[in-house]
Formats: C-alpha cells, structure tokens, sequence
C-alpha cells in the first residue's frame, strides 16, 4: 500500500455516516447488503448515502455489484487488512505494535504489548 491510498482512506473513514457505514458493512460480512437496507438501518438519507457511497468506493473501503435491480455493497476487506497491516508494519514502531503469521491457524496476528501502564491521577511515586 502506497502512502497516498492510506491518506484517502483515513480521509474518508474520519467522517461520522461514512465510519457508521463501514462498520455496518463490515458486519454484513462478505454477503454485503443492498444500499436501501443501509439507509434503513443507519436513517440515512437515499442521496446522502449514495454520495457517501460513492466517496467510499472512492477510497477503495468499499466494493459494489449489481444483482438484478440491486447494488450489492461490501467492505473492501482485503484492501482493509493491507490498510491496517501498512499502520503496523510502516507507522509503528516495534515496541508498540508487530505483525506475525500464525501458519497453524492461517492468519496474521497484531501484537501490541502493553508496556506503558497509565499513570493514576492523584497519586504520587
């Protein structure tokens, strides 16, 4: 993932009705859900979710297709998981936050130590 495509997406996902969007989607799972479904479910205007949509779609956080009279509307899961692989892997620093390949299970798996306690207000050390 390049630099640029992060900005755009972090750009669109920083915006309330399109994070309530992607959330949604993202519970809908590979499946997705019709964009009347989502206006339904969110209250969200007809116009307003299709501009929203479409800035999404834009950004690449969101997938869509046709079936019959419908569009069919998915999180972009796989350009999601190389967005959060590039904030681990390219913006933090190791003792933060680390990648690594679980081969048993087939997956990747975030590691984030927690190696800074907070410190508790009114008491003194």
């Amino acid at each position: 993932m390049d630099t640029q495509d992060a900005v755009v997406a972090f750009s669109a996902l920083s915006q309330e009705t399109r994070l309530r969007v992607f959330r949604l989607l993202v519970e809908y799972g590979q499946d997705g859900t019709p964009a009347g479904t989502l206006s339904e479910t969110l209250g969200i205007p007809h116009n307003t979710l299709s501009f929203h949509l479409s800035q999404m779609s834009h950004a690449k956080l969101v997938l869509s297709q046709r079936e019959g009279r419908s569009i069919i509307y998915r999180a972009n899961f796989a350009f999601f998981t190389d967005l959060i692989r590039y904030m681990v892997k390219d913006c933090c620093r190791m003792e933060f936050a680390s990648i690594r390949e679980d081969t048993k299970r087939g997956c990747s798996v975030i590691e984030m130590p927690s190696c800074c306690p907070p410190k508790r207000k009114g008491k003194s050390s």
